[in-house]
């Protein structure tokens, strides 16, 4: 039986946080033709808060792939909140994965595979893989993860 994307969230027990506000002069989401663009998410957990720290140094592998889980929770909150029917995503096109880690951290791509193995249990092995980079940078608010995505709506 194929499920919906919502229904794939209900059957896994996701919880999804709260949706963040805007940080700043900017759309959450964005729809343009065919394509919702997400902007950058953080790992927000459901009281609110962030997880925060450099991977290297304040956190291990598997807190920052747990992280980068907790910003795909994030933006399913985004996207819900702000553009509506989950179910109208099509697939995953292209996620951008940024890092807060110290120089010598250079897993980055595993820390991202937190995100991308949701994404692929919410969407499906198929559409919910797509193109993806994945770095290390200073970002915001001292911030585990930051991610931002685009997905094809049907």
């Amino acid at each position: 039986m194929n499920m919906t994307p919502s229904q794939r969230i209900t059957s896994l027990g996701l919880v999804l946080p709260p949706a963040p506000p805007p940080a700043g002069l900017y759309k959450p989401v964005l729809v343009v033709g065919e394509f919702l663009f997400i902007s950058g998410q953080g790992p927000m957990k459901s009281d609110g808060t962030y997880i925060t720290g450099r991977v290297g140094e304040d956190l291990n592998l598997g807190q920052a792939k747990l992280a980068a889980e907790q910003v795909g929770l994030t933006m399913l909150s985004t996207i819900k909140t702000h553009f509506g029917d989950i179910d109208r995503i099509k697939r995953l096109v292209k996620t951008l994965g940024m890092v807060n880690c110290t120089p010598e951290f250079d897993q980055q791509p595993l820390v991202i595979n937190g995100f991308s193995e949701l994404m692929a249990d919410v969407f499906g092995t198929d559409m919910g893989v797509g193109a993806r980079s994945a770095v290390g940078i200073v970002l915001p608010g001292h911030v585990a993860v930051e991610i931002e995505a685009m997905f094809q709506l049907h």
